[in-house]
């Protein structure tokens, strides 16, 4: 059911890295924009390489050994008409979703439940009954604007959806991490073990509404406790404690734990780097903090994030984007659809809003948006760019 919701909001993407050998006649940049060009058609080709529905089930089936979820005729039918390049490429959809299909239904929709049931959680309570989405009653009114624009999202299909809650996060910061240990079983659980066979259901449970009633029979006002799955991790360093925690226990990120801030950590940067180590090669890579330990005095996230409560059980939460080794469920952001941060430039000189041509442009460097993933505390953060927003590291959205 959630297959269906995420698969018709955007296309996942999946970032590949093809290596390459350096040409002493060609600048390092020129052949990373080469190899970054063949890495986009080939994505672009295996993307929508189907041509039928016939074909899309058969790819999906073939990718990830399990059968379309009921109503993936509708998905094809919507992406077809509106030519989407994405057809058959569910793999960032997959990855966020896998670990759930080691957990019981009813467990997941006790723990949605979990997730937006106390304000305090700051997860956010869409329902979805009888084909009408609607908000939940205890969405602060700063932050109800996100949900109305995933209800947006969804005008056009959401009576095709089942009935369901989802949980949606409020900040920007993710909220779920789970063990290293703890996510590979998870994965193991959820990895099909059976070859697929013919008995396929096409349809979604019925009376799923009843499903989604926490209360006591006969007392519909009897529900269970609000209880807080999370915990408040504000404007405290969460590298050990919360961003590493998925790495292997192997990993520099777990092994290391102090790091001369004075000194440049060169084998933290080699393997995301090009042959001749000064240029990024491979930004997914660049993404992960395993490899990284000075990760933990670099990043505003890492160092005192502004808004973050998160938890170490897989709860179902959403949210528009992810540091790696995160496990929430990813959706495309309402900022973008609802336009709350749209470039609008101005050809008047005059106007505030003037953009230049490039020509133009003059060779300074400025700070640019706000610290929304940390708090600087000390004015010597800013000389190790302690503070920086959500462009400054590999949030995946």
């Amino acid at each position: 059911m959630v297959i269906w919701f995420i698969a018709c909001l955007a296309g996942a993407r999946k970032f590949l890295h093809v290596p390459h050998k350096t040409d002493p006649r060609i600048h390092p940049i020129d052949s990373l924009i080469k190899a970054a060009s063949l890495q986009h058609d080939a994505w672009l080709k295996q993307a929508s390489a189907s041509k039928t529905l016939d074909d899309a089930v058969t790819e999906y089936r073939k990718r990830y050994q399990r059968h379309p979820p009921p109503g993936f005729d509708d998905w094809y039918q919507y992406a077809t008409e509106r030519s989407s390049v994405v057809i058959d490429d569910f793999d960032n959809l997959m990855d966020d979703l896998r670990p759930f299909w080691a957990i019981q239904p009813a467990e997941i929709r006790k723990r949605t439940r979990d997730a937006f049931v106390d304000p305090w959680n700051e997860v956010a309570q869409l329902t979805i009954r009888s084909g009408k989405a609607e908000i939940g009653p205890d969405v602060k009114p700063t932050h109800r604007w996100m949900l109305d624009g995933v209800i947006a999202m969804m005008k056009n299909y959401v009576e095709k959806i089942p009935d369901m809650d989802l949980g949606f996060n409020i900040n920007d910061e993710p909220r779920i991490a789970i063990p290293y240990t703890d996510f590979q079983d998870l994965l193991k659980k959820s990895t099909p073990t059976e070859p697929l066979n013919g008995n396929v259901v096409n349809e979604f449970s019925k009376d799923r509404s009843a499903g989604w009633n926490f209360s006591v029979p006969g007392d519909p006002n009897n529900l269970p406790p609000s209880i807080k799955p999370f915990e408040d991790r504000s404007f405290t360093n969460t590298f050990h404690t919360y961003g590493s925690i998925a790495c292997p226990p192997s990993s520099p990120a777990r092994r290391s734990h102090a790091w001369d801030t004075r000194t440049l950590c060169t084998s933290c940067l080699a393997p995301h780097s090009d042959p001749s180590g000064l240029f990024l090669a491979n930004w997914t890579l660049s993404a992960s903090p395993c490899h990284q330990p000075d990760l933990a005095h670099l990043h505003g996230f890492y160092l005192s994030p502004a808004a973050f409560k998160p938890s170490k059980v897989l709860y179902p939460v959403f949210s528009q984007s992810k540091a790696d080794g995160y496990a929430d469920i990813r959706y495309p952001s309402p900022w973008n659809y609802m336009d709350k941060a749209a470039y609008a430039p101005s050809d008047n000189s005059s106007d505030p809003a003037y953009d230049p041509p490039f020509a133009e442009k003059k060779g300074t460097l400025f700070w640019r948006g706000a610290t929304s993933e940390g708090l600087s505390r000390l004015l010597l953060e800013w000389g190790r760019l302690t503070d920086e927003g959500r462009e400054g590291i590999g949030f995946s959205g």
